[in-house]
């Protein structure tokens, strides 16, 4: 018998292979932080032997959730500036308050909450897009958590850069800095098309190229970028980004909701990934993506939630109940976005679009040990008859129980094990006493 660190059996296995089978009574051994073995239960138990067995009755076992777009130290603004278009959102409300308080010591407060909220609902694996990413680093390995961090790059200054130079050499250093880590995968990230000149998004390009790392946009989000960018280039932002050569499969495109037919064909000819965030999208009224349509013509679509700023939450859970359930009704089919689809969405097309297939997204031997345990004995998750549809249609973030990242429990019974969670909800209400007393119209701190 062949030793492993762990053994986990449960109920159901959902590995999101290529058949996306159904294991029932099934177990998964991991040895360091891989995955060796997955099969039935009594196989599994013949072929190996653990000092540590996970018993999985009543619950079922799939891969960490993927949020291919956030800004995870925005959940410092949660809720300060709701119920507006993102325009005035944005440049109104959002980039003064970032202007005033972003900081090393605050990016790695804030992205410590943010990746507590998201592990204790089963993302074990965010892309993000900010500033100080060297401290949401720091803070999300310390954490245990997979990231994609991506050093933002903008026309204008910013707290964390003053010139376009400034901005890429911060970018150049992060890049070397991480490059190879175990959980942390470096980016590059351009604002959008109309906060980088054509001039900057062709630098990017290149330094992607040469540094091979991906890059992280927002495209095509609301009406307003569209015609902006069609009366800057006389092209929409998809023909112009093909324009200037710089689509291809390293390209992570968050939103892409205002996209005509040929742009869709352009993004499946270059392979382009999508991030889909639907709540954001829905909150700010900036449309509706034609996922549906991208779908058909091979576009790789996965979800996000955006920043906390504007979701109000980072669970991809309800992402993927809500986008079901959307585009069920834009598309007056109710099988346009199946159960499904939406997981995988979640999962295995995640990892793929942000370059990690070959590492996470599915619960397959050699892959590393991303694993999600969820309790069925819920109220709301009896009786079952499909468990695709229970997690997409009904599933909770309250009812992960264990999560797995790299081969390390990190959510364990539902509470943290790297981190002093209390500590962390303390720090968070400091912050909100100190962002509150310069806001316009301060807010009540707890």
């Amino acid at each position: 018998m062949i030793s492993v660190d762990y053994i986990i059996n449960a109920d159901y296995i959902l590995p999101m292979d290529e058949s996306l089978s159904i294991i029932k009574n099934g177990a998964i051994a991991v040895k360091g932080p891989s995955i060796v073995g997955v099969g039935a239960k009594d196989e599994i138990f013949k072929r190996y032997i653990a000092s540590n067995i996970i018993n999985g009755e009543s619950k079922v076992v799939f891969p960490g959730l993927i949020n291919t777009h956030t800004h995870a130290a925005m959940v410092y603004f949660r809720g300060i500036a709701d119920d507006l278009p993102l325009k005035e959102w944005l440049e109104n409300h959002i980039w003064p308050v970032e202007n005033r308080w972003l900081s090393p010591e605050f990016i790695t407060d804030a992205v410590e909450l943010a990746c507590v909220e998201m592990l204790k609902g089963g993302i074990t694996t965010y892309n993000d897009m900010y500033f100080f990413e060297d401290a949401a680093a720091r803070v999300t390995k310390k954490i245990g958590m997979r990231a994609v961090l991506g050093v933002g790059i903008l026309d204008f200054p910013t707290k964390s850069a003053s010139t376009s130079d400034e901005y890429f050499s911060n970018a150049e250093v992060f890049i070397k800095d991480w490059q190879g880590d175990s959980l942390i995968i470096p980016c590059i990230a351009p604002h959008a098309l109309y906060t980088c000149s054509s001039e900057t998004l062709k630098r990017v390009r290149k330094v992607a190229d040469f540094m091979n790392v991906p890059i992280h946009i927002h495209l095509s989000e609301t009406r307003w970028e569209v015609e902006e960018i069609k009366r800057r280039h006389r092209m929409s932002p998809v023909e112009y980004l093909e324009d200037i050569g710089f689509l291809d499969e390293r390209v992570v495109a968050a939103h892409c909701v205002w996209l005509d037919d040929s742009e869709i064909e352009i993004l499946a000819k270059r392979k382009v990934g999508i991030s889909h965030c639907i709540e954001s999208n829905l909150k700010l009224s900036s449309g509706i993506a034609p996922v549906v349509e991208m779908l058909k013509a091979g576009v790789k679509v996965s979800l996000g939630t955006d920043g906390a700023a504007s979701n109000n939450d980072l669970n991809i859970l309800s992402e993927m109940s809500t986008a079901a359930k959307v585009h069920k009704t834009y598309a007056e089919d109710p099988t346009a976005l199946d159960a499904k689809t939406a997981l995988l969405m979640a999962t295995r097309w995640g990892a793929e679009v942000l370059g990690l297939g070959n590492i996470t997204g599915s619960i397959l031997e050699g892959k590393s040990a991303d694993i999600v345990i969820a309790n069925l004995k819920k109220p709301h998750l009896m009786p079952i008859y499909n468990i695709y549809s229970h997690i997409v249609y009904s599933m909770l973030s309250s009812d992960v129980e264990m999560v797995m990242v790299n081969g390390k429990i990190v959510i364990n019974d539902g509470k943290l094990t790297t981190a002093d969670e209390s500590e962390i909800l303390f720090k968070a209400r400091m912050w909100n006493e100190k962002i509150s007393t310069s806001l316009s119209c301060p807010q009540v701190p707890y």
